[in-house]
């Protein structure tokens, strides 16, 4: 199965009130494989870039000046992304950004029903802990070192890599038939029951007259032991 994990980079929080998509990042997974294949690119928000925005992923107006627009590199992302599943962490907000670019340029919106959230897998998965992709990196030993500020394409790749975590490791999908551990067992559990054994004579267990000597010996010189004044049978009770 193929599958697309992607990130964006925008000017804010709402393509409503103006902000704009500036980066985006997209992996290849085939079975939950990173195949190497990938599609990233920056774009002209022809806009200025917020300083909040700035400081999360480091891109200036300056910066993004000569950059394409997103209309430029719209047909090149769509052959990349095809029908595939997109998947992507709190989804909505990148999908929000993406379908408001595709719609500016006159194009159809992504459906929202190939939409994969890690978030909501991360949620389901881990109730109560915290669910950042710094986190949840850390929780699955994701090496996250190089990772200074956000950035479409790295982060993409630390979500695929998370993706797969969340969704079982890499050996999703591999199993063995259950009859086969069953008949191993009742093959070795019938073996040793044909295997003859050697019958041992009972081992006399009784003390004999001088241990019995040694004991009384020693106990008389106990100082108040506990037992004084019990019956026996009351010792076994």
């Amino acid at each position: 199965m193929r599958e697309i994990v992607f990130d964006t980079e925008t000017t804010g929080l709402s393509p409503e009130r103006g902000d704009r998509l500036v980066e985006i990042g997209c992996v290849e997974l085939v079975n939950r494989v990173e195949t190497g294949r990938h599609f990233h690119a920056y774009f002209n928000p022809e806009r200025s870039m917020p300083s909040e925005a700035e400081a999360v992923h480091g891109l200036s107006s300056i910066f993004l000046s000569d950059k394409s627009l997103f209309a430029d590199k719209v047909e090149e992302l769509l052959e990349f992304i095809g029908e595939s599943p997109l998947v992507a962490h709190n989804a909505t907000f990148d999908f929000g950004f993406l379908n408001w670019e595709l719609s500016a340029c006159g194009r159809p919106p992504v459906c929202m029903t190939r939409m994969v959230d890690t978030l909501a897998l991360a949620r389901t998965r881990h109730p109560g802990a915290k669910h950042s992709l710094d986190a949840l990196c850390s929780r699955y030993g994701i090496d996250r070192s190089h990772r200074v500020k956000h950035g479409a394409l790295l982060d993409a790749q630390l979500l695929a890599q998370l993706y797969v975590e969340l969704t079982g490791g890499r050996q999703i999908g591999f199993a063995l038939k259950a009859e086969e551990p069953v008949v191993a067992i009742a093959s070795v559990a019938a073996e040793a029951v044909s295997v003859p054994r050697p019958v041992r004579p009972p081992r006399p267990h009784a003390a004999s007259a001088e241990e019995l000597a040694r004991h009384a010996a020693f106990v008389s010189k106990l100082s108040d032991p506990l037992w004084v004044g019990m019956v026996g049978n009351d010792v076994m009770a």
